[in-house]
């Protein structure tokens, strides 16, 4: 009987030891122990007015940023990366809206008008990209900031054009994304060393 106890008893004082480095890691910075995809989602995204946290995990997780990124910089450089897809994309869908008269329900005057606005504010943006990815690798974070907020205002007065003139704008969720991505960059890039 004195033995089950002693053995009960050292495996009570053996178990916290054993416990100690699963509990190390887990107080380790998210940096450190690779994951830091949701930790650095929360931490731009939970108090954001532009984009939640959904949204950040959404967009970076697409791409398989949670698994190589070592840290905000490389989170900024998938967001930037994500900008410039998004950024080809948009400009190619208001190319096609404009060449096909909108397809079915036919583009009206105003929203040629604003289409053709908006595609130069996405050139703007595409022009920007290559020296803003190039900011965000060499560690130039406020050329970088810079030129996405640029980025993201230019996604704004896209859509705003339409309200301006009353039309209904073909390319809102490009333009929010485009928005949200930029935003996500200036905010990963707040954080970055």
């Amino acid at each position: 009987m004195a033995m089950a106890s002693s053995s009960f008893s050292l495996r009570r004082a053996i178990v916290p030891f054993l416990l100690l480095p699963l509990l190390f890691v887990a107080a380790l910075p998210a940096e450190l122990t690779g994951d830091i995809l949701l930790p650095s989602c929360k931490t731009v995204g939970g108090g954001s007015t532009y984009f939640d946290v959904q949204f950040c995990l959404d967009a970076l997780g697409s791409v398989g940023a949670g698994v190589d990124a070592k840290n905000y910089q490389d989170l900024a450089a998938v967001a930037v990366g994500l900008l410039t897809a998004n950024t080809t994309s948009t400009s190619d869908k208001i190319d096609g809206l404009l060449r096909n008269g909108g397809g079915a329900g036919k583009v009206d005057a105003a929203t040629a008008r604003c289409l053709r606005s908006c595609r130069a504010l996405y050139a703007g943006i595409a022009r920007r990209q290559p020296a803003c990815a190039a900011a965000v690798r060499g560690g130039r974070f406020g050329e970088a900031r810079s030129s996405l907020e640029e980025s993201a205002a230019a996604a704004r007065e896209c859509e705003d054009g339409f309200r301006r003139g009353n039309a209904t704008s073909p390319v809102t969720a490009e333009d929010d994304n485009t928005f949200k991505l930029a935003k996500l960059g200036v905010a990963l890039l707040g954080f970055a060393w």
